[in-house]
């Protein structure tokens, strides 16, 4: 008898510890949510690929790609606890941290992992709306971007600085890319601002679609204006021909850097590994979208993103002899 309990007992105890190991082990397990952007855009599809690499790479991390409106709420959800990571355009990143424009009186306290790719000011109209300039847009229904993205930053500051007012100019939404095409496929507004990366698979869808005639407006001349009045954030670029369905010239534009960040709380050893495996791992995130190939050592340099770079993505690049 006495054998016997003993016996079940061992085996009751080993069962205890066997679930107490498996629990510490399922406990140590990091979960690491990032912000990206809506599924027309190029965030997502990038974010989605950033997870599976992450999640792949270093052990005991389960990465998810979370839908967001954009760069403005990926920061609130890192000021708020809810992402450990998020993509961001430059501008609307140096708004959080200093407090100011949707941030005014709320600061968040940020630092960069990686500047990834320039995203590019898309002003998208199609034939017959009479829209062939930036000034064309009096008068008009256009759509400046969703309420928690970055375009709408940036939409307003190149309204401003093209001299029209974003209130008294025209009859203004506030879609989303993908939200943007399907209204202006039918007829609801005649234009709309988009910034991302190249391809954006909305654009591309509206380029392709049978009977219209997609048209992406110049408007590089106007970065000087806008950097003059809120810094060197901005700078002029190209949408080469050939980047959508059936668009057969180059269209002159302003561009600005996205940028990968995390909040004040993460260790300097997982910024760390966050920043090796992304740029060491980049060929299976390129696979995905090819905005990744700027994943690159050699971009990252702090003029490019007014956020500090963490510790941790610093000891990286000095490891590599670049960067910071």
């Amino acid at each position: 008898m006495l054998t016997k309990l003993t016996k079940t007992t061992v085996f009751a105890l080993t069962l205890t510890a066997g679930a107490m190991i498996g629990g510490l082990v399922y406990a140590q397990q990091k979960t690491m949510a990032i912000g990206t952007g809506g599924t027309g855009g190029v965030y997502y599809p990038l974010g989605g690929a950033i997870a599976n690499v992450l999640s792949k790479n270093l052990p005991n991390t389960q990465a998810t790609a979370e839908v967001t409106g954009g760069s403005v709420d990926n920061l609130k959800l890192i000021a708020s606890g809810q992402s450990e990571l998020g993509f961001s355009m430059a501008d609307a990143a140096q708004d959080a941290l200093k407090g100011e424009d949707k941030f005014k009186g709320n600061k968040v306290p940020l630092q960069t992992l990686l500047v990834v790719y320039p995203n590019r000011m898309h002003v998208v109209t199609i034939d017959g709306t009479g829209i062939e300039k930036m000034s064309d847009l009096k008068g008009k229904r256009v759509s400046t971007g969703s309420p928690g993205g970055a375009t709408e930053v940036m939409a307003f500051r190149l309204i401003e600085a093209a001299g029209l007012d974003k209130d008294k100019d025209m009859k203004r939404e506030r879609l989303g890319v993908a939200e943007s095409v399907n209204a202006i496929k039918d007829k609801k507004i005649d234009a709309f601002f988009w910034v991302g990366g190249i391809p954006t698979a909305a654009v591309t869808d509206l380029g392709a679609t049978p009977g219209l005639k997609m048209k992406l407006v110049d408007h590089s001349e106007a970065v000087a204006k806008m950097n003059d009045k809120y810094g060197k954030l901005y700078s002029e670029g190209t949408i080469k021909a050939g980047s959508y369905p059936g668009y057969d010239k180059d269209n002159k534009i302003a561009e600005v850097w996205n940028i990968i960040v995390t909040g004040n709380k993460m260790s300097d050893q997982d910024a760390y590994n966050i920043v090796k495996t992304l740029v060491e791992k980049k060929d299976d995130i390129v696979a995905v979208h090819k905005e990744a190939l700027s994943f690159s050592l050699d971009n990252q340099k702090q003029d490019r993103s007014p956020v500090p770079f963490h510790p941790g993505a610093l000891k990286y690049f000095k490891e590599k002899g670049v960067g910071g």
